[in-house]
This record gives structure tokens, sequence and C-alpha cells, in this order.
């Protein structure tokens, strides 16, 4: 595991983009594993700049979203699809067949999950962008007792709904369900890049990359995983021993 701290969130963005162009220069079809959420969003603004400026084509890029809310559709404003499109997708050059995200609305949410988890074991991930929740999630897979290893349809934990509803109108507009890669599915990519900011975030970066690999903590699983890259801002970085 590699850990990088960053002095500004610009550094951090840039320092990911990069990574991210890298391995799709270095692959002839290279698969991106996406997130969504405020930690992502300079990365993103990063990666549109590196295509507009002509150092990076998306032509040949396949894209997969760890998850998305159960019951909004694409064209819905909190949805992952709308927020990927708004956010990346519509500034770069990526055929729009060539991105994957779980769907919400499925009328079987269970063969939705299973054929999301088919076509992840047909076009494995190069590298996985990641975010941190406040209580460890990645993805949506919450702290329990077991974890799911493939995709599913997840509870989310209400201080999981909490955090996102500053995204919406009301914490009662927040979807109690969504559809998340499992930790399995994460964990099979060849390279994992953990990505987080703030002091809020300071003591579950700490227990997650340094205490015990538990359930309780999904994200602390990463520490299994032999190529981890992981990128902190000096906040969130600063329970760490140096």
């Amino acid at each position: 595991m590699q850990i990088i701290r960053f002095d500004t969130a610009g550094e951090l963005d840039a320092y990911a983009a990069n990574v991210m162009a890298e391995t799709i220069k270095s692959k002839n079809n290279p698969v991106l594993g996406l997130a969504t959420g405020s930690t992502p969003l300079g990365i993103y603004d990063k990666m549109a700049e590196l295509y507009r400026g002509g150092q990076l084509s998306f032509e040949r890029v396949t894209t997969f979203n760890l998850d998305e809310y159960v019951g909004l559709p694409a064209n819905h404003e909190q949805s992952y699809a709308y927020y990927m499109s708004k956010h990346l997708f519509s500034k770069i050059n990526i055929p729009k067949n060539q991105t994957n995200l779980p769907n919400g609305i499925a009328e079987n949410l269970e063969q939705e999950c299973a054929g999301y988890e088919a076509k992840l074991e047909s076009r494995p991930i190069d590298i996985q962008l990641l975010g941190l929740g406040h209580n460890g999630h990645i993805g949506f897979n919450e702290p329990g007792e077991t974890l799911s290893g493939k995709t599913h349809v997840v509870e989310l934990k209400p201080e999981t709904r909490k955090a996102n509803a500053r995204f919406f109108d009301s914490l009662d507009d927040v979807p109690k369900y969504a559809v998340t890669m499992g930790v399995g599915s994460i964990l099979k990519a060849n390279t994992i890049m953990l990505a987080v900011r703030g002091a809020d975030k300071a003591a579950i970066v700490r227990e997650a990359l340094t205490g015990p690999i538990t359930t309780k903590v999904p994200a602390s699983l990463l520490q299994t995983h032999p190529r981890v890259l992981v990128l902190l801002d000096r906040e969130a970085g600063r329970m760490l021993e140096r």
C-alpha cells in the first residue's frame, strides 16, 4: 500500500487524474472503475482538462461505476447516471455504450446484479477509483457481520443516508437501497486508488488503513490487496504516523 499526502486539493486531483491517464495510455482497451460523491469531482475535472488539451482520448475506454441508487431513473438529478454524465461523460469523447452503471430501476434487481457482475467478470478493471464513507464503507458496502462479495442490493445505513442528504431536498428523499459492487468485485481490480479528503475522515482513514481487517470497517479489506494507492489531503491524513 502506497500512501501519498497532498497539501492542496488541486494537487491531489491532478495526481489522481494523471494516474488515470497513464493507465489509459498504457492499455489497448483500458477499463476504469469509477466512483461518485464529492471527492471525485476535481479528479473528473482534471481528466476532462486533459481531454480538452488533446493529451488524452477516451475512445477505447470502458467504465464501470461502483453503484447506483435503487428507485432513481437515469435522468433523475441525484442518480449516479446523471452525475457521471454531468461531471465526466458529457465532457469527454467516451462512447456511451462503453459506460456501465447498475440500473436502479430494473424490474428484477437480482437479475440486474447478476448481469452486472457477469460484465465485470468479462472485462476486469485496470484501476478502480474509490472514496471512503465516514463509517468505512466503500461503494455502498456497509459495515456488518458479513459482506457480500458480488454485486448486490444493499440497505443503506442511517448515517450514510444522512451524509448523502446534502444532495437531496430532505433526508426523506434519500433512497433507502442501492445496487453496489461487492467488496470481492472491487478487490478484483488490478489497482485500487483510494482518494480521501477532510478532517472528518481522519479517524476512519486511520482505522481503515492501520486497524484490524474486519467486515465492520469494509475499507479495511483494502489492506489485503497488493496494489493500493491512497491519496490523502493534509487533514484526512493527520492521524496517520509519518
